[in-house]
């Protein structure tokens, strides 16, 4: 794996979680609103709307970076829409990114020819 793959990865990984909690706190705002006078639905909603767009251009610079197939794309796109989705994506890229870094040291050490 390349630097700039790596790093669209890590981009992804790291919009991920924080994209997700926004998400949470925008629903609970939006009970909030219909139960209480409490209304902060307009400054979450800004909130999560920014990491959202980032989560979806940090997406496709991931897709387009690491060559993921159809499915696997449409599997981190729907995570993004997901209440918790974002928690399940930033662990799956933090996997692969793992398992990346250990193939990268077991080919330096010559015990595996990938």
């Amino acid at each position: 794996m390349d630097i700039q793959t790596a790093t669209a990865l890590r981009r992804l990984r790291l919009v991920s979680a924080p994209e997700a909690v926004s998400f949470l706190i925008l629903l609970l705002c939006s009970v909030l609103k219909r139960t209480t006078d409490f209304n902060a639905v307009p400054v979450m909603g800004a909130i999560h709307g920014l990491l959202f767009v980032l989560y979806v251009v940090f997406w496709a610079d991931a897709w387009n970076r690491a060559k993921w197939g159809l499915k696997t794309a449409a599997l981190y796109f729907v995570l993004s829409v997901l209440p918790t989705g974002g928690f399940f994506a930033e662990r799956k890229l933090r996997r692969e990114a793992e398992d990346a870094v250990i193939a990268a040291r077991a080919r330096k050490e010559g015990v595996v020819n990938a």
